[in-house]
């Protein structure tokens, strides 16, 4: 199953690199086009919003696809969108591009979840998720900081190095994975899952917790300007800390909700990633404290992803590629609101990027109420079934 699984990772870990790296690098993206950091902030909530618009719309397109095929489509627009981004020279044609990028993206991940959660066996099945979704957080512990680093010169060479991962996910899935059929969904069955109460309680949970996540992680690198003194390598070394947090948190997240209740799972690391983001703008100011607070933070937001695409499976697992398509959405629409929210708090408010800290945790604490309010609500949701497809699943031809 590894074999299978491994070149998908690689597929996340393109899209996971390619959308945090961004973040790292905002202060030279700022200075090369001429705009302010939170103007340069708002390529990643364009990205972010592209990519959940788009996602149910290009999900349906290519729901007929074997999930290689449909892989690869979005992978050749993922790489050709980074391209033109690292031959950007002005705001305007940067914007396009990520624009562009988005679309690829937004069927990658849901694409690649389900491909994992039909390949594992059910009891295996926390943990292939975990695996896959591993390619997110492994690009926050090494294409984050890494992609901050070889940009120290020039940041349009860390984009031309992630169109370079594009490429080389696109060899790993043309040989190593195997033909999987899936059953066809349209864009009426995509959205459908919406009209039920419990599957809108946990897309909200979503949601707003990568809204209070990415109001601060859009503007970390002047956030962590006390700490860094504005060196470069400083600033890759906590983020490098954060990475190896995330990736902790990712691979603890599998093996706890197959052996736990995934609520409870969910719940812990909400009101640790509060408490952090309270701390903010205290535990920024030097080095060693920064390390340790990137550390507890990234380790909270690892854990998040797995429970919450473990629960949407439960509620119908029949319907698991409409459902996690839906969840993809979901994280973004909260990662475009936190870039925005975090650059109207700055531009309206006065907020130095430190100060996001607090506000980030006021909406954790809200997501957690909001979780807590609804994960013990009796539900009994209808079954989401896609329209069949005209041919059984195929999970091992090739």
């Amino acid at each position: 199953m590894l074999k299978r699984l491994l070149p998908l990772a690689l597929a996340t870990f393109a899209v996971g690199t390619d959308g945090y790296v961004i973040a790292g690098l905002l202060p030279s993206i700022a200075a090369d086009l001429g705009v302010s950091t939170p103007a340069a902030g708002q390529l990643v909530t364009a990205f972010a919003l592209t990519l959940a618009l788009s996602a149910p719309i290009t999900g349906a397109l290519t729901s007929r696809l074997d999930r290689r095929t449909a892989l690869l489509t979005a992978l050749a627009v993922f790489v050709i969108g980074n391209a033109v981004t690292a031959l950007g020279t002005r705001y305007d044609v940067v914007m396009a591009a990520r624009i562009v990028t988005a679309v690829g993206a937004g069927t990658l991940t849901s694409a690649a979840s389900s491909t994992a959660a039909a390949i594992a066996p059910p009891e295996r099945r926390g943990r292939a998720l975990a695996f896959v979704l591993g390619g997110l957080t492994l690009a926050t512990a090494l294409g984050l900081p890494l992609g901050t680093l070889i940009g120290r010169t020039d940041w349009h060479l860390t984009l031309w190095a992630v169109a370079g991962i594009g490429l080389l996910a696109i060899a790993g899935i043309a040989v190593g994975l195997p033909r999987v059929t899936l059953p066809a969904a349209s864009l009426a069955d995509r959205l459908r899952p919406l009209r039920q109460g419990s599957v809108l309680a946990l897309l909200a949970v979503t949601s707003l917790a990568f809204l209070g996540t990415y109001t601060l992680y859009t503007y970390i690198a002047p956030a962590l300007r006390d700490a860094t003194g504005g060196n470069e390598s400083l600033l890759t070394l906590i983020l490098l800390a954060w990475g190896v947090g995330t990736l902790a948190g990712n691979i603890a997240a599998g093996r706890l909700v197959d052996r736990h209740d995934s609520t409870r799972v969910l719940t812990g690391s909400l009101a640790l990633a509060a408490l952090v983001l309270a701390a903010t703008p205290w535990a920024t100011r030097t080095l060693a404290s920064a390390l340790a607070w990137a550390v507890l933070w990234g380790l909270s937001t690892g854990v998040t992803v797995v429970p919450q695409q473990h629960r949407l499976i439960s509620l119908a697992p029949a319907a698991a590629p409409v459902l996690l398509g839906l969840n993809s959405s979901a994280l973004y629409i909260g990662v475009a609101l936190g870039g925005g929210l975090g650059g109207l708090a700055q531009e309206g408010l006065g907020l130095a990027p430190a100060e996001l800290g607090p506000v980030a945790a006021g909406v954790t604490a809200l997501t957690l109420l909001w979780h807590l309010g609804t994960a013990h609500r009796p539900t009994a949701p209808t079954p989401v079934t896609p329209s069949p497809a005209p041919a059984p699943p195929e999970k091992s031809r090739r």
